[in-house]
């Protein structure tokens, strides 16, 4: 009897020196999880002037699409650079040119214009779509990415500034049929301007979850293409960083955005923190991003997305000084983040001393 009890202690005591270690192991790994130091824009002008990432301690590039290319794909993965690109999803100013019928539309019925520099486009246009689906596809033959981080993933407005451009978008034919047919309204309204007003007047709130529903389906449908191609490569959304109750709701209202969808989907959430364009303080950086964290353990609080968020070193408007530049980093910088960007490379090059704050940042692993 004694024999076997005391073989059962045995037993039960290797488990536990295996769950101990699996667990401390597990937890080891976690953090030795490198941090994501990176830069935005096109790097490769970096190393035009020079400058070679591992010097200056960058391990992860985010590069627009339309400036990655094979020499600098390769550069960065002979320097142990991870190596991510922005994908433009509803800019669609060079689109428009010759496929007006994709132009969004304002409750008045007349085309909406460019919103300052931007000009979105109507996100149930079918060809535009396919444009985006296959130009996704290309890029995804051409390279194997670590990620993708989505952009420009609003309706038709304008949010980097103090003062937003926030129009009323779309209500051309195509939308407001969709919408239509999704909860079952009758329109009433001879105009585009009728019904736009009888669609805001009495079903408000379906017309703005709908909107929002259009916007999470790209993103999905763009995952979908992502994950089928390259599976372990990350999912990524740039979008805009305001909090929902501002300018009168327009997260979800006017943009479309609706944050537990952009939770629940992504695998990297980078919300566009450029205090210096919109007129934030630079304690707005960490702030946002520990709003965010709880949001997220509300919304997904299992494997919930990383927060990566992307900083303002760029001089507009007006200039954004090296030591507001380490400030921000800094803020951007500390958990609940596990990676961050600036924007851009452009801006480094512009003022050196931005790129000894970085170095500097970069050298040191955060805790």
């Amino acid at each position: 009897m004694k024999k076997r009890h005391l073989k059962a202690q045995c037993v039960l005591a290797a488990l536990l020196l295996i769950f101990c270690f699996n667990g401390c192991h597990s937890g080891r790994t976690h953090k030795q999880r490198p941090f994501i130091k990176g830069v935005y824009g096109n790097p490769g002008s970096l190393l035009k002037a020079g400058y070679t990432f591992e010097a200056l301690g960058v391990n992860a590039l985010f590069v627009r699409s339309h400036s990655l290319n094979d020499a600098l794909y390769r550069t960065a993965k002979e320097q142990g650079c991870q190596v991510f690109v922005e994908f433009p999803v509803l800019n669609g100013r060079q689109f428009l040119e010759n496929h007006k019928q994709c132009q969004p539309i304002e409750a008045t019925g007349e085309p909406s214009g460019p919103a300052d520099w931007f000009m979105g486009i109507c996100p149930t246009c079918p060809d535009f779509k396919a444009d985006r689906q296959q130009n996704l596809k290309n890029l995804l033959t051409r390279f194997n990415v670590d990620g993708v981080f989505l952009d420009y993933l609003h309706w038709h407005a304008q949010f980097e500034t103090p003062d937003p451009i926030l129009p009323e978008t779309c209500f051309c034919a195509r939308c407001t049929d969709a919408f239509s047919k999704t909860y079952r309204i009758e329109l009433q309204g001879e105009t585009i301007a009728d019904v736009s007003n009888y669609i805001l007047s009495f079903h408000d709130s379906e017309w703005r979850e709908w909107r929002s529903s259009i916007l999470t389906e790209w993103i999905t449908d763009l995952k979908h293409i992502l994950k089928s191609k390259q599976p372990e490569s990350k999912l990524g959304l740039f979008y805009c960083a305001w909090y929902p109750e501002e300018y009168d709701a327009a997260l979800h209202r006017i943009l479309g955005i609706a944050i537990d969808d952009f939770i629940n989907v992504a695998d990297v959430l980078s919300p566009m923190l450029f205090h210096h364009m919109t007129d934030r303080p630079v304690h707005w950086v960490g702030d946002y991003t520990t709003w965010l964290d709880s949001v997220c353990n509300t919304t997904r609080p299992h494997n919930k997305p990383d927060i990566w968020p992307i900083v303002q070193a760029h001089n507009s408007p007006g200039t954004v000084s090296p030591e507001e530049f380490r400030e921000v980093m800094q803020q951007g910088m500390m958990p609940p983040s596990s990676g961050i960007m600036m924007f851009s490379d452009v801006s480094l090059l512009q003022d050196l001393r931005k790129i000894e704050v970085m170095k500097a940042l970069y050298k040191v692993e955060p805790k």
